[in-house]
């Protein structure tokens, strides 16, 4: 079985890293009560970072909610996600939603972002196929 840990080598630890998402995603997914950012990144494995601001939650404890079932989700879908950076923010609303649609709503992200980066890098093998008359 793979590891299931959440390393600091699956998180956006600094200012640089989350700006390096901010300027120039690839792709943005919204979903009720949040949003997210990704761009594609070579490093072989999803690092995901959380914007959770007390305009929009209000609540402390509405906030580390949030953050714990994002933080989850992504533990355990790690080895499923491509190899991108994401930023996850929240928006308002978010701490009225319970944690089993939260927990929907961010695997329909999971899902919507893999296949948007399919998308985005075709596969090597038809890279380098030439298309002639």
């Amino acid at each position: 079985m793979p590891h299931q840990g959440f390393p600091r080598d699956l998180r956006l630890l600094n200012a640089g890293d989350f700006s390096y998402v901010f300027e120039q995603a690839d792709l943005k997914v919204h979903g009720k009560g949040m949003m997210a950012l990704a761009r594609l990144s070579t490093r072989g494995h999803p690092r995901v970072g959380l914007v959770v601001s007390k305009k929009n939650v209000k609540l402390a404890v509405d906030r580390n909610r949030f953050k714990r079932l994002v933080r989850e989700s992504v533990r355990l879908r790690q080895h499923r996600l491509p190899s991108m950076d994401i930023v996850i923010l929240a928006k308002r609303g978010v701490q009225d939603i319970d944690n089993e649609t939260l927990a929907r709503q961010l695997h329909g992200m999971w899902k919507r972002l893999s296949r948007d980066a399919l998308a985005l890098s075709p596969p090597p093998s038809l890279a380098n196929v030439t298309h002639g008359a």
